[in-house]
Formats: C-alpha cells, structure tokens, sequence
C-alpha cells in the first residue's frame, strides 16, 4: 500500500536519525572513540547502494535505495559530532522525508494506471500527462538537492562538518553527490521520455486531490528554504 511506504519513508525512518540525537548525549564518549566506523561504514554504504540504484528496474525499489542512501549521509553527519553535521543531519532528515514520500506518492499515481512499476513499461509518460510530468522533474530535483530545496543546505552542510573532520573525504562525497544526481535525472529522463508502452488502451489524468498531495509536499520541502534558521539546533 502506498499509505505503508509513504509513512515508512517520511516518518519511520527519520525516526531512527531521531533516536540517534537522544542516544549521543548518553553515551558521547563512546560515539567519540568510535565515529570514524560509523562514518566509514555509512560512507562505503552510501557509494555502494547509490550504485545499486543504477541496477533496479523497479521505480519504487530505486526511490527506497534513495532513501537509505540519504539516511547513510544523515548517519556520517551525526557522527562528526560537529554543530555543522547535527544541523545538515536534521535538515536533511526532514526535507528528505518530504521528498522521498512524494516520490513514492508518484510512483502509485503511474502504478494505479498502468499496474506496473517496471521501468520496461513507464515510459514516455509525458506525452499522456504532461502536468504530472512536471511535478515529477520539480520532486527528482529535489531529490538531488538542488535548490532551493532543503535537502541542498542539508547536504552542504553535512559535507561541511564531514570535510572538516576529515579532508581526505572529498572523494567519496563527490561521489555520492555525483551518483544521487545520476539516479535522480535517470528516474526522469527513463519515465518520461522515450516511446510509451503499447501495451494498454486507456487510464484517467490526474485527479485534483493528487496534485494538492503532491503540492502539500513541494511547497514545505522548497518554502522553508527561506526560513532555515527554524531547524537550526544551536
């Protein structure tokens, strides 16, 4: 059910970024003696599942991969246990949050016409809806942080406490970055371009109540750009 991955992506798995924020004052000399594993381990899965995006042919298996990879950049933000790292973590987690439930709101928008979530078959989607086709390039951009999106200040300022702790990091941040834009274009350009599948007859365009879900989602992950002081921890 879309409602299920909808709550998992914007709310349960923040919940974990959550738990973190109220474990690390207990125990802040054991993350202090420990954080270069964390960061390493989320570091190397971060890479490591971005590329793993490139392999699904399922759009709603690519946008949950997505979401752990941002989660794995959230954990290496609270690890550098730095105010630059808690902010990015906590900007991130919620804009990521909003972001990744919308995609998946999109992704059952095209499955309930289509009854397929294979990338062989949503194809060329832009031909049929247009309008859905632009609120799919409005959330994939935001899913590779541009702005003004929050995920971007969230990911400069996680990069910022990251290359601060550790300069030799660059690398493998610009991959993640690199590869999280990859993706995110992929996921478009794939689903709206090219020649629709031949194989079904008719479907209905978008209802109102989706446009205004999917609105509800946008204009809070771009609007509070403007007010970020808001999510600022210290």
């Amino acid at each position: 059910p879309i409602s299920g991955s909808m709550i998992l992506a914007g709310v349960l798995l923040k919940l974990g970024g959550y738990g973190l924020y109220r474990v690390i004052p207990l125990v802040y000399n054991y993350f202090v003696i420990y954080s270069y594993f964390f960061i390493i381990f989320s570091l190397c899965g971060g890479v490591y599942i971005s590329y793993i995006c490139f392999l699904q042919s399922d759009v709603k298996s690519m946008i949950a991969y997505s979401s752990v990879c941002h989660m794995g950049m959230v954990m290496m933000g609270l690890m550098t246990l730095n105010f630059w790292g808690y902010s990015g973590s906590y900007i991130l987690m919620i804009g990521h949050g909003l972001c990744s439930s919308g995609l998946f709101c999109l992704s059952n928008i095209v499955y309930e016409r289509l009854h397929s979530r294979s990338f062989f078959v949503n194809k060329g989607m832009m031909t049929f809806m247009p309008s859905m086709s632009m609120i799919w390039f409005m959330f994939c951009s935001c899913n590779m942080s541009s702005p003004p999106s929050m995920n971007l200040l969230g990911e400069v300022m996680i990069f910022g406490g990251l290359i601060s702790w550790s300069s030799k990091l660059i690398f493998f941040l610009f991959m993640i970055s690199f590869f999280g834009s990859f993706y995110s274009l992929y996921l478009f350009c794939y689903g709206q371009h090219g020649d629709f599948y031949s194989g079904f007859y008719s479907f209905s365009y978008g209802f109102v109540r989706e446009y205004l879900m999917l609105f509800l989602h946008w204009l809070p992950l771009n609007i509070f750009f403007v007010k970020i002081d808001l999510f600022m921890l210290f």
